[in-house]
């Protein structure tokens, strides 16, 4: 190649790896692509779920439980392991055990098991060298985002990303954080008044034993927010409660969550949404903001990056083909059936504006074999991180989402047109990951996201695998001398 990425942190990396899925963009991978001297970011979504079920597999190699050694708030590992970890692992066809699901307002055990989650996953990311690690997460997830992100900052992490929303009170939470104190934001709720508002609150000060309540700041992570328009952009920059330090540019054809497209939804013949000039981010006008930016979607080339780069950006974040790498977190069967789709020509992306409970389109991995499998799924919600709350005639705020039963749905107010083509997204990406729920023998199917430069992976998968260094050295590989 013309020239090698530095392999030292820079100060502003080339490349961000994206915070993928659920426990896709695991510690494995952020540990591998941070030594190198990018940027690896794992993904906090779920991670709490991710945590108890690696215990309940016998937490293969020991890394949950070497983590949680070093976890500081005394007594909370030993309870989640004298609860959830089984060192002969769960016997086959056996249902993993859930945790109570997250309402506005939760017990402090509960609480406890999210911020050990995100510090293990953190901490992992960070063992074995002094690189920065960041972490992912999304907007519409609200209830476990601030117990996540002090989890996160107590294992030091570095970076924090947020998309699939508008954060702007996420920046003032981390400068709270940082000191231990109380943080709140407002929490959406569904049939409020247009005065009234409703709020969701964590005090790091309830988990520490009494007296035990570190003096000591944390480490404030730089935030970058997701954006896909250069007016969010500036709105964000300039109204949110504390310091944005740069954003992730995304276009519609990242995958996971896309943006809506800007004015009236049109879908084309195949029934996926139109996007158009208007959905063109102005990167000149990302210039002018002053802080450095990454573009992110359909990115992830050697072409990409130098384009970023021109274009005035810091550099890209990349997701796909990190997604399909040895060491992410997706289970080797399921990166094999898209490696083969994706060489035999049976595997494409579709934009399902339908799919996702949280209403944004939702990139779908089309394979018959995961198809199939999701035709004859009956629908359950018991798991809770993307239901919405709704404000009931009594006052009480109740919880649905429109991938449960319809039945359930349509009794809390919602209708049956909502239920329409929704998929159960935790269950079935924590299926991606080889931590599939059995429920009377009856393993949950996966659902798989991926950016529409699917195609890409064939420049890398030539052996039917390939590493997190092979990526990071083809992306690099065109970049002249002079930049």
């Amino acid at each position: 190649m013309d020239t090698e990425l530095p392999t030292s942190a820079p100060s502003r990396p080339r490349i961000i790896q994206g915070g993928m899925g659920i426990g896709v963009s695991n510690w494995r991978l952020a540990n591998a692509v941070s030594r190198l001297g990018h940027l690896g970011v794992v993904s906090g979504t779920v991670i709490d779920t991710v945590l108890v079920r690696r215990l309940q597999d016998g937490d293969p190699g020991g890394h949950m439980r070497r983590a949680l050694a070093h976890f500081p708030i005394p007594g909370v590992a030993d309870d989640l392991l004298r609860r959830y970890f089984l060192p002969e692992r769960r016997p086959a066809g056996q249902s993993y055990e859930l945790l109570p699901m997250y309402r506005q307002v939760v017990s402090t055990a509960r609480q406890r098991v999210t911020v050990a989650a995100a510090f293990v996953e953190t901490w992992l990311a960070r063992e074995g060298h002094d690189h920065a690690v960041g972490m992912n997460l999304l907007t519409k997830v609200q209830m476990p985002n601030l117990p996540t992100l002090y989890g996160a900052m107590l294992a030091g992490v570095a970076t924090v990303i947020m998309g699939a929303g508008i954060p702007r009170e996420i920046p003032g939470a981390l400068d709270l954080l940082a000191t231990h104190s109380k943080a709140t934001m407002k929490f959406d709720v569904e049939g409020l008044a247009r005065d009234e508002s409703q709020w969701l609150a964590f005090d790091p000060a309830e988990l520490w034993p009494d007296g035990m309540l570190p003096t000591a700041p944390l480490r404030r992570p730089d935030f970058y927010p997701i954006v896909s328009a250069a007016s969010l952009a500036a709105t964000l920059a300039r109204k949110s409660n504390g310091r944005v330090d740069g954003f992730v540019v995304e276009g519609p054809t990242a995958g996971g969550h896309n943006a809506p497209p800007r004015g009236a939804l049109q879908l084309d013949e195949s029934g996926q949404p139109i996007y158009g000039e208007r959905d063109v981010v102005d990167l000149t006008k990302m210039q002018e903001l002053g802080l450095p930016f990454w573009l992110a979607g359909g990115m992830g080339t050697p072409e990409g990056l130098c384009q970023a780069l021109e274009s005035g950006a810091a550099g890209v974040q990349v997701g796909t083909v990190f997604a399909f790498c040895d060491e992410s977190g997706l289970a080797p069967e399921v990166k094999a059936d898209v490696l083969r789709g994706v060489a035999d020509g049976t595997a494409s992306v579709r934009t399902d504006p339908r799919a996702s409970p949280t209403g944004y389109p939702f990139k779908l991995v089309q394979l018959q074999k995961h198809q199939a499998l999701g035709a004859k799924r009956e629908r359950i919600c018991d798991l809770g991180y993307l239901r919405e709350a709704v404000k009931r005639d009594d006052g009480r705020i109740h919880y649905r989402c429109a991938a449960e039963p319809i039945d359930t749905y349509v009794k809390k107010g919602g209708t049956v047109a909502d239920t329409e083509g929704r998929r159960c997204l935790c269950n079935g990406l924590l299926a991606d990951i080889g931590l599939a729920q059995e429920r009377d023998d009856v393993a949950e199917p996966p659902i798989v996201t991926s950016g529409d430069d699917i195609a890409s992976l064939t420049q890398l998968a030539k052996d039917g695998r390939y590493s997190a260094a092979d990526v990071i050295e083809w992306i690099g590989s065109g970049i002249p001398a002079r930049v």
